[in-house]
Formats: C-alpha cells, structure tokens, sequence
C-alpha cells in the first residue's frame, strides 16, 4: 500500500515527474495574480511568462493560497495521507488542509490524514517529501512516521538569496529607491526562515561569488555538517550549480539536488533568487 503524500505548490516538486513504488505524490495550486492575469501554480504553468509579466507589471501582485476542496479532493484518494505545506506564518494553506482533514474524516473517520507545517516553503519541502519516502521504504507505522516527519522538518532548515527586489517595492516592504541602488550595485539579500517559520532578511552581499560564500556560511553557522541538500533556483541554474560545488568542497558526503522554482516560489524568489533547504 503507497503512502498519499500531498503538499501545496510551495514545495518544488513535480509530482508527474516523481517515482516512487511506497508514496504516491500530488500537488495542490496556489493562484498567483499579476496585475488583471491570473495563473495558476500547476503543471502547465509557464513560468517564464509569469516572471515577464511580473517584471513588466507596475502594480503589487499577490497570491491566493489553496482551498478546502482542492486538499479534499486528494484526501479522498487514500486511507493514510500525509500533507505538507509552506509556513502557516506566511499562508493559509494549512488552515484550508486542516478543514478539508476535518471535512474528510467527518465522511470516513477510518482514514489517517496528518497535516504537517513545514514552517518554510520550496526546498524544505522537497527534504520531508524524500524523508517520508525513506520512512515508508524502511516499513515504519503511519503514526511514527508522522512523529519522525515532524522531527525531521524541527532540524532542517532553509536560507535564501535574492537579487531582485521589484515585488518588494511594489508591495511596499522596500524603499523604491533604495531597491533602484541594490539592484545597480549588483547587491543580494541574504535571510532565513525563523524557528516559527517567518521570514528574516539577515544581511547583503554583492555579486554572486560572493553570496555563495555568504550561504555556505549560513549553512555552517546553523550547524550544518553534511547530508542532505535541496537548491531551488528561479532561473539561476549557473549559480545554484555553483553553490552545489561550493558545499562538495565544505562537505564532500553532502547529496545536493538541484530543481527550479514552481510558480510560488518563482513568484517570492524572483528571477535569479535562490533557496536552500538543508
């Protein structure tokens, strides 16, 4: 019997993309609105009109997190489900999953649903997905492997990198002014996700070669000292692949997997930003 692992579309995964012979994996979408566009965050999204249209667009966008129905219907396809979803400090996601467990097991209180609040988003996610993989390949119970998922997303950690600042200004969380000058000066933004799963901008670099420095130094500030990696980059392959040999020669036995951003992402990470789940 496979495992029904759901997560919303936070998490970098392409569900048609992975196989697995324990768990089976789905998605649900997030809505994300530029100016009067409207895009949904699946499979058929294309992400590189999204970011055009959000370059070119001079007004705040934003994003609609899933509803009730689209976790339902996914936990109606299984007895056991584990769901994962980005921060509840930065969506409702995981409120919109906890009514849609409610609802599920209302009609079938036989079934094990377990909602898990990553407390991060992107590559944090994809770590917890192969995780609860791993837990179903080694033959543990639902219910300790619920105990162990949640375990293992208290340990792992994410940080970011961003070199581009528009939705910042454009939402009103930074001067424009001043996202004029770090964009010229070629500056990123260097932060992290808090125990509770907020996000903090922590400091700035310039230039690429030495935000890899800086996030290789996060990563070993937080206590990193080798294993599993996840690089998330929107559009920025050079540079994750990069940061993935800067952490070979740190910690050769770490295993680094590389994915573009989806749409959500996409949308927070901008173009060229990275996030790193370790």
């Amino acid at each position: 019997m496979k495992w029904n692992v759901v997560t919303d579309s936070s998490c970098d995964l392409i569900p048609s993309d992975y196989r697995s012979d324990v768990i089976e994996l789905s998605s649900v979408p997030f809505e994300i609105s530029v100016g009067v566009r409207g895009y949904t965050d699946d499979e058929q999204l294309d992400i590189e009109e999204m970011l055009r249209d959000m370059e070119q667009e001079k007004t705040a966008s934003y994003t609609s997190c899933p509803a009730p129905g689209a976790w339902l219907e996914q936990f109606e396809k299984a007895d056991h489900t584990f769901a994962i979803t980005i921060s509840s400090q930065l969506s409702g996601s995981m409120n919109s999953a906890l009514t849609a467990r409610d609802l599920a097991l209302e009609a079938d209180p036989d079934k094990k649903i377990a909602v898990l609040d990553s407390r991060s988003t992107g590559p944090e996610l994809v770590l917890c997905v192969r995780e609860i993989e791993r837990l179903a390949r080694e033959g543990v119970g639902f219910d300790e492997a619920v105990n162990r998922a949640n375990a293992f997303l208290d340990k792992t950690k994410v940080i970011f990198a961003l070199s581009s600042f528009d939705n910042l200004i454009k939402n009103g969380r930074m001067h424009k002014m001043a996202g004029f000058l770090a964009k010229a000066l070629g500056m990123w933004g260097i932060g992290s996700a808090s125990d509770e799963g907020r996000i903090v901008v922590e400091g700035k670099t310039r230039g690429s070669k030495r935000t890899v420095r800086a996030l290789v130094d996060c990563m070993r500030e937080r206590g990193f000292s080798g294993g599993n990696v996840a690089i998330s980059h929107c559009a920025n392959h050079a540079v994750a692949q990069a940061l993935k040999e800067s952490i070979l020669s740190a910690w050769a036995d770490s295993r680094i997997e590389i994915l573009p951003t989806r749409g959500l992402c996409s949308y927070y990470a901008e173009r060229g930003g990275l996030i790193v789940g370790f």
